[in-house]
């Protein structure tokens, strides 16, 4: 049995969660954690000088509970797969089974740990005035108080990708202009490349 970590990473509202749904459709024995479901509690988030939340730093997250699932995928794909409901397809030869985790998120290549595990990465980006766009169509828990994007989640974006960008030199970069669609997550990732 082969097992494959493919990372998805990128900005706010870049497209992570829909290129990473498409290809668990796309490859067989595939599930995907998201970095979102770990986030911590809105009362322990602390606030920087402006008032703003700091939600994008790896403080902000419970990023232990995220390597413990990781840990659990690893030790047996299949049963993690089963217990979150998702099809396992076997093969002729148990040897030539691959199982693929797509982890995305927009920290995932800034937490060491993490990154050391993952096989292949990609980073996805769009436009500013997009990002900007989509970030003020989507309703947040906590809403987002006025002048967070700008004030806040931009600036963080640039530094946390300036930090990546120091540490990661392996890694696959995609700009979207608008959005991904299933043909353009076929087209970007060559799915047997993966497996590679």
């Amino acid at each position: 049995m082969r097992k494959l970590i493919l990372g998805i990473g990128g900005m706010t509202n870049g497209g992570k969660t829909t290129l990473s749904k498409s290809l668990q459709e796309l490859l067989q024995n595939s599930c995907v954690i998201s970095q979102d479901n770990f986030f911590k509690d809105d009362s322990v988030v602390p606030a920087d000088v402006n008032g703003f939340k700091q939600y994008d730093t790896l403080d902000a997250l419970h990023m232990d509970k995220m390597m413990a699932d990781i840990g659990l995928w690893q030790e047996d794909p299949q049963s993690f797969m089963t217990s979150r409901g998702h099809a396992v397809k076997s093969t002729a030869s148990e040897l030539s089974s691959v199982f693929i985790l797509i982890v995305e998120g927009f920290l995932i290549f800034n937490h060491g740990p993490l990154n050391s595990l993952i096989n292949k990465r990609y980073f996805l980006q769009i436009p500013y005035e997009t990002c900007k766009e989509r970030r003020s169509s989507r309703v947040y828990v906590p809403p987002d108080p006025p002048g967070y994007f700008d004030g806040y989640v931009w600036p963080m974006y640039l530094k946390n990708r300036k930090v990546m960008e120091e540490t990661v030199n392996d890694m696959g970069t995609v700009i979207f202009e608008h959005s991904i669609s299933t043909v353009t997550s076929v087209t970007f990732l060559n799915c047997g490349e993966l497996c590679e």
